[in-house]
């Protein structure tokens, strides 16, 4: 398959796929896509020991890895703020609303050595933030990642500046062709215009919508097609609307090589597409991600609201570790908190695949697609 983008990053199929854990990313590019590893919650030498185990298993074969660096930050006028300034500005309401959650549903604390990590994190900056992926993009310039994208807002400018000094391609995603425009402006050179329908941060305009509106806006900047696509008729569709090739997270995580927790691979093998929510109950940001008794909590008139960004999650980070300790246990409140982001394409993985499975089913059924198509056309 030939478009904009595998000629753009030398790959066979125009499947980029975003993921936290490292083997998929190798397997996704082994593949014939392009592999796309999540380093938003990576701390630096995690990253260089991830991105040099890739470099490892691929070869020349390229990679891509993915920053989260939003355009507006609480503590950006005073130079970012530390996880201990932001603990400080968390509401006394807050911290006892999440502590009467895991106390009702019998959460057990972390073991002293987990707590004493927590708590010596204070120093470092706050998650999701410029000064959190600044020495991430070091290292991620230091190896051969052929692509850097940003996945909340315009990527700064010099995040664009040092990726094309680099020689590196840049991209960023998109929720409203306003942004995509924004991003173009900034010096973007590969959009993802990403539906409603994606997991993790997400707008609220559907993908059949949003990507030929960001196909007008930007052209001939290329664009990739993101939220509810993990099959080929999926991404025969994008690509019908405009798309080069598109941008898959969430089918990825029910795979043999995904690290997700094992109770919440399960929840989501047994999910349809209605259980998500776009939901603020983690990152502050609405995400999407499964629904669960930690985001009904959320959803109740009398509790309070999500915290901004980064509020929220220094808050709720805790709380995720305490129950996802837990939530092994069948049957424990733990485990009906338990959720993780993922979209709407969550009620087709209902069977466990390999990633490069994955892959091919999905080439496979694009051509398929693409053949009934032209037929379709010549009778």
């Amino acid at each position: 398959m030939q478009t904009t983008v595998t000629e753009m990053l030398g790959i066979e199929f125009p499947i980029f796929a975003f993921s936290h854990c490292r083997d998929v990313v190798a397997a996704v590019s082994k593949a014939g896509g392009l592999g796309v590893l999540g380093a938003a919650a990576h701390s630096p030498d995690q990253l260089e020991t991830d991105i040099a185990w890739i470099e490892e298993h691929l070869g020349e074969r390229p990679f891509g890895v993915d920053l989260i660096v939003p355009a507006r930050y609480a503590g950006d006028e005073r130079g970012g703020f530390s996880i201990d300034d932001i603990r400080e500005l968390i509401p006394d309401e807050h911290r006892a609303f999440v502590a009467d959650i895991l106390e009702r549903y019998e959460v057990p604390d972390l073991p002293v050595e987990d707590g004493e990590s927590v708590a010596r994190s204070g120093s470092i900056d706050a998650p999701l933030s410029a000064n959190r992926a600044a020495p991430q993009l070091d290292v991620a310039l230091a190896h051969r990642t052929a692509f850097v994208a940003n996945a909340l807002g315009p990527p700064p400018p010099e995040m664009v500046e040092r990726v094309k000094e680099a020689g590196r391609l840049v991209g960023a995603l998109a929720g409203k062709a306003v942004h995509a425009e924004r991003h173009v402006n900034a010096g973007v050179d590969i959009i993802i215009a990403q539906g409603s329908e994606a997991g993790g941060h997400t707008g609220e305009i559907g993908s059949i919508v949003l990507i030929p509106e960001v196909v007008d806006a930007v052209a001939p900047v290329p664009v990739l097609g993101a939220g509810g696509i993990g099959r080929g008729r999926q991404m025969a569709a994008a690509m019908a609307l405009g798309a080069q090739g598109v941008w898959c997270g969430s089918v990825w995580l029910t795979t043999d090589e995904a690290e997700t927790h094992p109770v919440v691979k399960q929840k989501m093998l047994q999910a349809t597409s209605s259980d998500t929510i776009r939901s603020r109950s983690i990152t502050g940001k609405h995400a999407r991600m499964l629904k669960s008794a930690w985001t009904e909590e959320w959803e109740r008139e009398d509790t309070p609201d999500p915290l901004a960004m980064p509020l929220q999650p220094v808050l709720a980070e805790p709380a995720m570790r305490r129950i996802e300790r837990a939530s092994y246990r069948a049957g424990s409140g733990a485990e009906k908190l338990a959720n993780y982001f993922v979209g709407q394409i969550v009620g087709s993985m209902s069977k466990v695949k390999t990633t490069r499975q994955v892959v091919y089913e999905m080439v496979e059924e694009f051509i398929e697609s693409v053949e009934i198509l032209a037929h379709q056309l010549e009778s």
